[in-house]
């Protein structure tokens, strides 16, 4: 009965891509994950920092396997929950004009689902609706031109990969203290805001 209650429910993935938790990265993270349950949406969260997940070794295992990754780490039901879910929210802080390690290892690793995808010619979406939609959040301390490009690159082709589009971003420069994001508070309700845009977004 539960299950039948919230079928209808846009599911949300939500990945902290930050490994520092509570600074600007989460908070504006947070803040998107409250505005797209303000809308219904049934959220789960994944800490990337706190996971066990290898980089891609380039083996070309998943390549004979048919696209099951030969590392055995927790990136094995993050391929489900990243196959099945509807709405997505990626939050990474920038470092080094790019993905910070950890959260570019979950990234890379997503080569085992594009032998699904391109190779296998099988669809990568196995939630029940085919339409998926993402939105990427980071910050950087700096205000560099072109801060986010590789980042925003990165995440695009990604989305692409896993048949979700890429609906909205939200690139926040300059905030380079702890926490400094809690003194723009048009950012934090510009990402609350963008959490509802996502939910409301019709699946087709």
């Amino acid at each position: 009965m539960h299950n039948s209650q919230h079928a209808d429910k846009p599911r949300l993935l939500a990945i902290a891509g930050s490994p520092r938790r509570n600074g600007n990265t989460d908070r504006l993270l947070n803040e998107a994950v409250t505005g797209a349950a303000s809308r219904g949406a049934i959220v789960k969260q994944i800490i990337l920092s706190d996971l066990d997940i290898s980089p891609c070794k380039h083996c070309d295992g998943c390549m004979q396997t048919g696209g099951i990754c030969s590392i055995s780490d927790d990136m094995e039901w993050i391929y489900q929950d990243l196959r099945s879910y509807d709405r997505f929210i990626f939050a990474s802080p920038v470092f080094f004009m790019g993905i910070p390690a950890h959260a570019k290892a979950m990234i890379d690793r997503c080569q085992a689902l594009w032998v699904i995808k391109y190779i296998l010619k099988m669809p990568v979406a196995n939630s029940k609706n085919a339409d998926r939609s993402g939105i990427f959040i980071s910050t950087g301390g700096t205000n560099y031109k072109n801060l986010f490009s590789g980042s925003v690159a990165t995440v695009k082709s990604w989305f692409i990969t896993l048949d979700i589009d890429y609906l909205d971003e939200l690139l926040v420069p300059g905030v380079d203290g702890f926490n400094a994001v809690e003194s723009h508070p048009d950012v934090l309700k510009n990402a609350y805001m963008l959490g509802q845009k996502l939910i409301n977004t019709k699946l087709k």
